[in-house]
């Protein structure tokens, strides 16, 4: 440690008469000092200049201004009271976890002092709250059986330090757990219509309950989504549950085939390790005949944003039943090959919700079913995001060409079912 150093060194010790705890001191010259962590550094330097060792105050009751001028003797804290604290929470709520990271609050006169310190000595080093964060997260790593993973945290750890300034209370820190969303990824059929995919509030009360809904507050008893997060959520012990899917299919769709990618998100899930195929029995037999779910598997938050970003840019295939007011022909059937191009403004039934705006979609090929002179199956494979009824009925002219101007009659989809969604 050469001179230049210890001089410095000595000034700061000088400008906070003494009173620089070794973390504080150590921080300061982790840039040019080795040692095994801050603490280490700041011994040394110590027993370079031949100074008495540093001491910590034995309890909150001691004088204040004997404490680190910087810190206030906040790595102490750490060692004596954080532990107990984060343990006490732990078992308070019966969490499950493996990883996790930690966060701090700090009061703002302990971080102005770092800054002000850093400022007074041109020192260009890590602020204190990385170091508090990573002395806490040691202290855990060494103690409980969970490991620091900042890319798959379960649990952010977060300790508040704000009050330990203040005189009189009698729990100055507290230790908040932020406990991180589990993912489950997996494709769901709907084998009936008449189910929605997601919860839907009551229209009237909005969800808060009333006569109409029977005091639900839903319009539908049942959707995709809650005939597969109840069972999950009781497993989980979780708070509650987001459904995030490929797109969605109207109420009177079904959904067939290899079924519709999605990603369950499970928010504050006490238990993180659950039996996804005891689940799977479970959902199976609780919606026999209505839904299915295939696949499932833990998946990453940015799965949820994948599924959803890449829906548009994939492709659909659908089967329609179409109705036509006038009599149609076989022949008149391979008029609908010229469906290519189809430009949609937004529809009528959907203008309330989603922007005024003209989408160009592709028709990727038809296959077309004669059943009667009236009636006809439509095989339909499309760019995602075009409107399948508006294709056939026109919707009022907003989507141009479709069957309806091509049959030159009028036509309806009386049945729709979505048979296969493709995702990147």
């Amino acid at each position: 440690m050469n001179q230049e150093i210890l001089n410095k060194a000595s000034q700061l010790i000088n400008y906070t008469n003494g009173k620089i705890c070794n973390h504080c001191l150590g921080r300061k010259f982790s840039d040019c000092v080795e040692g095994n962590g801050n603490e280490d550094r700041g011994i040394k330097i110590r027993k370079a200049l031949n100074l008495e060792p540093y001491t910590y105050n034995e309890s909150d009751e001691d004088n204040k201004d004997e404490k680190c001028l910087i810190c206030n003797d906040i790595f102490e804290d750490i060692n004596s009271k954080v532990l107990d604290l984060v343990n006490e929470k732990i078992e308070s709520i019966k969490l499950n976890f493996d990883t996790f990271v930690v966060g701090c609050k700090l009061a703002k006169e302990i971080v102005e002092k770092d800054h002000e310190i850093s400022d007074e000595f041109d020192f260009d080093v890590e602020i204190i709250k990385k170091e508090v964060n990573r002395e806490i997260g040691k202290l855990l790593e060494a103690n409980l059986e969970q490991s620091v993973d900042f890319d798959r945290e379960d649990v952010l750890v977060m300790v508040d330090f704000r009050r330990i300034l203040k005189e009189n209370i009698e729990n100055p820190i507290k230790v908040r757990l932020q406990i991180n969303p589990i993912f489950i990824e997996g494709r769901y059929k709907k084998l009936i219509r008449g189910i929605p995919q997601t919860k839907w509030p009551c229209r009237k009360c909005k969800g808060r309950g009333c006569e109409e809904c029977n005091f639900t507050g839903k319009q539908y008893m049942e959707s995709v989504e809650e005939l597969l997060s109840e069972t999950v959520l009781k497993h989980a012990q979780a708070y509650e549950a987001k459904f995030h899917g490929a797109g969605r299919e109207d109420i009177d769709v079904r959904m067939l085939g290899t079924g519709r990618p999605f990603v369950l998100e499970i928010k504050e899930p006490k238990i993180r390790k659950i039996n996804l195929d005891k689940i799977s029995e479970e959902v199976a037999e609780l919606a026999k005949g209505k839904t299915e779910y295939l696949n499932l598997k833990f998946t990453q938050r940015k799965r949820k944003a994948e599924i959803k970003v890449s829906s548009p840019e994939t492709f659909k295939v659908y089967r329609a039943l179409v109705k036509c007011e006038d009599s149609i022909t076989e022949e008149d059937l391979d008029k609908l090959q010229s469906l290519n191009m189809i430009q949609q403004r937004t529809p009528i039934r959907v203008s309330h919700r989603r922007a005024d705006k003209i989408r160009e979609k592709e028709v990727k090929s038809i296959e077309a079913k004669f059943i009667d002179s009236k009636t006809f199956e439509m095989i339909i494979k499309t760019e995602g995001g075009l409107y399948i009824k508006e294709l056939i009925s026109s919707d009022e002219g907003r989507s141009r060409p479709s069957v309806s101007e091509v049959l030159n009659t009028e036509a309806i989809c009386a049945e729709l079912d979505v048979i296969e969604v493709g995702i990147k």
